[in-house]
């Protein structure tokens, strides 16, 4: 037991020093000079929002399916109504020549790129594209296309030029991104630099020669952030662009993108209207928003797109009689919005992604009711500083309700304006009064303009599904 004695010995004469070991001398501590160094907070967003992302607005368009036609130039043609309607950047989906081996269907799909520095000749030629982005500048629009950089067709001349720049599956041949139906297209790698130095210079082709404003970028969390972050560089090296991600992760705003999707926001919205989920569900989206998200990220948020259109339904058949609510929230919360080709004319048809399939417009493209509600909403975006885009705009602040689970209740000010939403999320007529004094004013009711002044003794009757927005 002797060994046990010393050892205790050794550790009590230890202790003073051990214990003293935390308590550093002055000359041991960081300077505060060196602290403040080592500790000051880095920006977490270093790219810089064009400014007339500001208060934008999203249309997608179709091409194939926007005119009879199907081309830049008779959509052309449709650039005022837009401006009209309240547009300010048009996401052109992809624009390439299509893949005819393993083609879907008789036209194929345009996310099945044959040669990323040609126009498709079904929408017309390069001369075309220009003259459609000149129109839609002179307008005051901006075009952004959309980019395809996860994959090719299996006809894209870089299957023979640059075999190496694909991945591969187990027998060695070319692949397609495993588990989905994605058979007309085959998978780029990433790993080589000359992969990533030409498809940079493709993006900076049609920023240089068409003048378009941006991308809109397909499954861009398929592809190396760092590609995408480098390709914002050198774009800018011509002129600000946006550009818009395909995908829904925190750190593609900070160096890449200006904006990203906003999947879940959808996603809640959808079983809120099915009946599964209450406004709690909301409260997750918009609570991950705040907090994980920068404040200068931008979140695409829609009731539709070409995607959920073709593939999951159409926004009367997946939000019923929630669609109305759904779209007065993707404009006045938080977010950009966007609306897909159509909506504005209340389009109930589920447009065919592999074949021509036309958009039925009325014969004067009157808006229906929808249409014109958009237009209003887009009105109030355009003027209202409370509802600008990302770090401009004003945060969403919980106004706490009596009806929380079935009412959903917010407001955002900004530059002295402010806007106070109760939405009914739910298949019954709902009365709430409200906590708190923020959300205190005089307002006008956005459908009726007619003043209300909002204190401790407002309450607030809404039908099913009803929504009201008080702008100040």
């Amino acid at each position: 037991m002797r060994w046990f004695f010393l050892v205790l010995a050794m550790l009590s004469l230890a202790l003073p020093v051990l214990a003293q070991s935390g308590d550093a001398t002055p000359d041991q501590r960081i300077s505060d000079q060196t602290a403040a160094a080592i500790y000051q907070p880095r920006p977490m967003v270093t790219l810089t929002h064009p400014d007339w992302s500001r208060n934008a607005v999203i249309y997608q368009l179709n091409t194939r399916q926007f005119t009879p036609e199907g081309t830049f130039s008779a959509a052309q043609l449709q650039l005022p109504r837009l401006k009209t309607l309240g547009v300010d950047i048009i996401w052109l989906m992809p624009i390439h020549p299509i893949g005819e081996i393993n083609r879907k269907g008789s036209l194929g799909s345009p996310y099945s790129v044959k040669d990323y520095f040609g126009v498709n000749p079904e929408y017309g030629t390069m001369d075309d594209l220009k003259a459609f982005v000149d129109a839609a500048h002179a307008e005051g629009m901006h075009v952004i296309l959309d980019w395809v950089a996860n994959h090719t067709a299996w006809d894209n001349q870089l299957t023979r030029t640059h075999p190496e720049w694909y991945e591969r599956d187990l027998d060695g041949n070319f692949r397609p991104t495993p588990w989905w139906d994605w058979s007309d297209i085959i998978n780029l790698n990433y790993a080589h630099a000359g992969l990533r130095q030409y498809m940079t210079e493709a993006l900076m082709f049609w920023v240089r020669e068409a003048g378009i404003d941006g991308y809109r970028a397909d499954v861009a969390g398929f592809v190396p952030l760092d590609f995408w972050e480098t390709a914002r560089r050198q774009l800018e090296t011509i002129k600000p662009v946006f550009l818009l991600a395909e995908w829904e992760m925190r750190d593609m705003h900070y160096a890449a993108f200006d904006a990203t999707y906003a999947w879940s926001w959808s996603e809640a919205m959808t079983k809120i209207a099915e009946g599964h989920a209450g406004t709690s569900a909301l409260f997750t989206f918009y609570s991950w928003n705040e907090s994980a998200y920068p404040r200068e990220a931008m979140r695409l948020v829609g009731t539709t797109n070409h995607d959920a259109n073709a593939w999951e339904g159409t926004e009367y058949e997946r939000y019923g009689p929630m669609r109305e609510a759904a779209t007065v929230l993707s404009v006045v919360g938080e977010g950009i919005p966007m609306i897909y080709n159509g909506q504005e004319v209340g389009n109930t048809r589920r447009l065919k992604f592999f074949e021509k399939d036309p958009i039925v417009w009325p014969a004067d493209y009157r808006l229906d009711e929808q249409g014109l509600l958009y237009q209003r909403l887009f009105q109030l975006k355009h003027t209202n500083a409370a509802l600008a885009n990302g770090q401009w705009g004003g945060r969403m602040h919980q106004v706490v309700n009596s009806n929380a689970n079935k009412v959903f209740s917010f407001f955002r000010e900004r530059d002295g304006d402010k806007v106070f939403v109760v939405m009914n999320l739910s298949n019954e007529a709902q009365t709430a009064t409200f906590s708190g004094i923020h959300h205190f004013g005089d307002y006008k009711d956005f459908l009726s303009n007619e003043p209300v002044t909002v204190n401790v003794t407002t309450e607030v009757a809404l039908p099913a599904w009803g929504w009201r927005v008080f702008v100040h």
